[in-house]
């Protein structure tokens, strides 16, 4: 009993409130006059939105200077903000109406964001991309923190020392397992270890040094920080996995709601297949550059919306992100935008390989503003590559015909016409040395019936092998993705377990369908259906003499899947946020 006493105490230290019975007036000044001294004399970010006074300040007192307790001691990202919401909501109680609710993520984004030099090298975390993500700075708070989530949750934020300290705490409070799993060393510490410090000890000393509340680079970005002036036409650009490059249109309108949100119209045209897609969409700009959105297709029911993450790069001309959906935010796809101006704007070149020795391989380029009486002389590919003609040419598009020498470099090629240039626009290789498929490690979420599936698209990629032969090394040239045949194959663990025949299939586009959840009566103690499994991608290619009856092997290779268990805890919506 003591200790779960001590668990209550700690949290309602940790959170600086009381859940079921808010002080009144009187408690809160008595709070406020024993609040504990800091130890960090940073001093805290005055809040005036009354929104936020209104809903906060009876658990985080706010002073007559205009700081309150806690939240006026952190910096984040809008996930961040709305994470932290979310867990009021959730175990204190806190009510709050949904648009109240917008209106408070909003105004902290704001006021105690990030600067984009911060907000950057953390992009992976707010756009949901499943990464093998390294941090270098400090490998024993990598440990530390890794153990539960991932480090982009923590270098997106900014906090003082006491916060970081409070933090830990809070750890400690909710989730008591993290002193075994992390935050202490996990047994008797070793014969030399007299007065080292514990590694939550570690942790906090690291994030206090390298991620401060107050830096040089949200001074900066604050006195500067103004509404996007985004409004207008955008040429749209990216890749989806599975489906490949496409390229259209982003309309930006703003909105009468204000200057920071605004409604968006998106076309867009798949280079394979040609399938066109046209998408409406709402956005907010938080801290002048961090685009949150949803977008829907036409046609498609509402909880079908695509979320939209992108960084507004200094100047407004570039946009850059994802778009993804799905139970587990999985699907997605990579999105650039450039704003379109007066000039001839480069959005891709399809196909974008081509091969030395080739002849008429027609190319397709993308863009606006192209001109439209455009010769061959006009496109540049860089030594090797010679424009023979140009079959059709519009304000979007340059359909031409190339020859590629035999001896030509191997290597990227950038594309220049009428004064417009695409970095990397096409790449020149001799022939495939071998595929990579990607995700190396994938993981997949049996449901459908009680929790949503998580499902994994695969890709495979071809590589050249660069001039010294040599597979995954520095001057390996990616040719791109090519086209393959799917496969599963058991992976041999614990015996006679015959994952293969029940975890779920892959099609030919390379996507994983998990199965059903479980358990399986089917299956052998009633198990449910997870499992290891080979991924095998298989390329056959004729004009590298693979597969063609030749004897010669075709290219084969593979990646590891994982399918386990649905994500049992997870932050729900709170009742009619939807």
């Amino acid at each position: 009993m003591s200790r779960i006493v001590a668990g209550i105490a700690l949290v309602a230290l940790a959170n600086g409130v009381w859940a079921q019975n808010p002080p009144s007036a009187t408690a809160s000044a008595t709070q406020k006059a024993a609040a504990p001294a800091r130890k960090d004399s940073t001093s805290g970010f005055a809040i005036n939105d009354q929104n936020v006074i209104q809903n906060c300040s009876r658990c985080h007192v706010r002073d007559s200077s205009g700081v309150m307790q806690r939240l006026s001691y952190m910096r984040k990202t809008p996930e961040g903000w709305e994470i932290s919401l979310r867990r009021m909501v959730a175990l204190q109680h806190v009510r709050v109406d949904p648009a109240t609710a917008r209106a408070i993520i909003k105004y902290l984004s704001n006021a105690q964001g990030l600067a984009p030099a911060e907000a950057r090298p953390a992009r992976f975390e707010s756009e949901r991309r499943a990464i093998d993500y390294k941090y270098a700075a400090d490998s024993r708070t990598e440990q530390t923190c890794h153990a539960c989530h991932s480090l982009g949750r923590v270098i997106s934020q900014r906090r003082t020392k006491d916060e970081w300290d409070l933090l830990l705490a809070t750890h400690r409070a909710y989730y008591p397992l993290v002193d075994f799993q992390a935050f202490r060393r996990g047994g008797p510490p070793p014969p030399d270890s007299a007065g080292a410090p514990e590694p939550m000890d570690v942790a906090v000393a690291h994030l206090s040094k390298v991620f401060p509340l107050r830096t040089p680079d949200w001074a900066a970005w604050s006195a500067t920080m103004r509404p996007a002036r985004i409004e207008g036409e955008w040429v749209l650009s990216g890749s989806e996995p599975g489906r490949g490059a496409f390229s259209g249109r982003l309309t930006i309108t703003k909105s009468p709601n204000g200057d920071d949100e605004f409604t968006t119209k998106a076309t867009y045209r798949y280079a394979r297949g040609g399938a066109t897609v046209t998408r409406d969409g709402k956005a907010m700009v938080y801290t002048g550059f961090q685009w949150r959105g949803r977008s829907s297709e036409a046609g498609t029911p509402a909880d079908s919306a695509w979320r939209e993450v992108m960084f507004i790069e200094p100047g407004w001309q570039e946009i850059s992100g994802r778009w993804f959906r799905g139970g587990y935010d999985e699907f997605g796809m990579d999105v650039s935008l450039s704003r379109l101006g007066a000039g001839a704007v480069i959005a891709g070149v399809y196909p974008r390989a081509l091969k030395a020795g080739s002849r008429d391989q027609q190319v397709t380029v993308v863009g606006a503003n192209l001109p439209r009486d455009a010769q061959a002389a006009a496109l540049d590919f860089g030594p090797g590559v010679h424009v023979d003609n140009v079959m059709r040419a519009d304000g979007d598009s340059i359909v031409a015909r190339v020859a590629v020498d035999a001896k030509a470099s191997v290597g990227q090629r950038d594309l220049f016409i009428a004064g417009a240039s695409l970095k990397s626009a096409a790449v020149v290789y001799d022939k495939i040395s071998r595929i990579k498929v990607t995700p190396a490690a994938g993981m997949a979420r049996v449901g459908g019936a009680v929790f949503p599936k998580q499902y994994q698209q695969f890709e495979a990629i071809a590589y050249n092998n660069g001039a010294d032969g040599k597979p995954d090394t520095e001057d390996d040239v990616e040719i791109g993705p090519v086209d393959v045949s799917w496969s599963l194959e058991e992976y041999s663990v614990t015996y006679d377990d015959d994952d293969i025949k029940y975890v779920g299939r892959i099609d030919q586009r390379g996507l994983f369908t998990p199965n059903l959840d479980g358990p399986n009566p089917q299956r052998s103690r009633n198990r449910n259906n997870v499992g290891d499994v080979w991924v095998v991608a298989t390329y056959q290619d004729s004009e590298n003499g693979q597969g063609n009856g030749t004897g010669t092997r075709p290219l084969k290779a593979r990646a590891l899947l994982l399918v386990t268990v649905p994500l049992y805890l997870r932050w729900e919506p709170w009742k009619g946020d939807q």
